[in-house]
């Protein structure tokens, strides 16, 4: 029974992570441009998702989600068994320790002192907690209970990652390196994601659930809508092959 139970959850999460993206951004080459909103409190909003208008405030949230993949991905390798899992957490933890070292250098350089970021809004603090919780969890399972809650956990914690950097990068105005930083980010964020959902697939394919993310990534919804030009599930900047 618990089988069973957890078969249909892992089932639910495919077909919510194969739409989910989608529904959060679409091509730009197929849809008109959203023009960027500024919102209250310093943040700007685009498409729905939300960022600080403000770049030390972003450089923060950045890092905390480099800091967040890398602590997630440490706990794949120490409690997973499954091979993918841990190659995919492997990729994690070398992408995202080089993405944070081109932030912290970023920041040295513009003598900005990043600190923990203290939530902007409600929901933000929501989102926040959810994410502290997620963590905690992950600490304590094992095996494929801890697999399909990181892989599951990976999907829409890229799917809210590519949010606030598309939000960032048409709200802020950004330029120079920062530009360049965003842009970077906007491709590999997505190509991470699709790593996850290929991943999170494999473990629905194993269990016999129907509706695998192998299945579903052959149909119109496109995955890397925010990749602009990268191809999915390719190599990211990280120079590891492909997460």
């Amino acid at each position: 029974m618990k089988r069973t139970l957890h078969g249909v959850t892992l089932a639910a999460v495919l077909f919510t992570g194969g739409v989910s993206l989608a529904q959060s951004a679409t091509s730009p080459s197929t849809m008109p441009a959203t023009k960027p909103m500024a919102a209250k409190g310093g943040m700007v909003e685009y498409k729905g998702f939300m960022a600080p208008a403000d770049e030390k405030a972003l450089l923060e949230r950045l890092h905390h989600i480099n800091q967040t993949e890398i602590l997630q991905a440490q706990l794949a390798q120490k409690n997973s068994q499954n091979p993918d899992v841990k190659s995919y957490a492997d990729n994690m933890i070398k992408m995202h320790t080089d993405a944070d070292q081109k932030l912290m250098t970023y920041a040295t350089g513009k003598k900005l002192k990043l600190a923990e970021p203290k939530p902007m809004d409600e929901m933000e603090r929501k989102a926040m907690a959810a994410t502290k919780a997620d963590t905690a969890k992950l600490e304590v399972l094992k095996g494929p209970p801890f697999d399909s809650c990181y892989m599951a956990g990976q999907v829409s914690a890229h799917d809210m990652a590519i949010g606030k950097v598309m939000a960032a990068k048409q709200g802020m105005g950004a330029t120079g390196e920062m530009a360049t930083m965003l842009d970077t980010l906007s491709k590999e964020l997505p190509q991470h994601r699709q790593m996850a959902y290929t991943a999170l697939g494999k473990l629905g394919n194993a269990m016999g659930v129907g509706g695998s993310g192998a299945d579903m990534q052959g149909g119109s919804m496109d995955h890397g809508s925010m990749n602009h030009g990268a191809t999915p599930g390719g190599a990211t900047g990280g120079g590891t092959k492909t997460k």
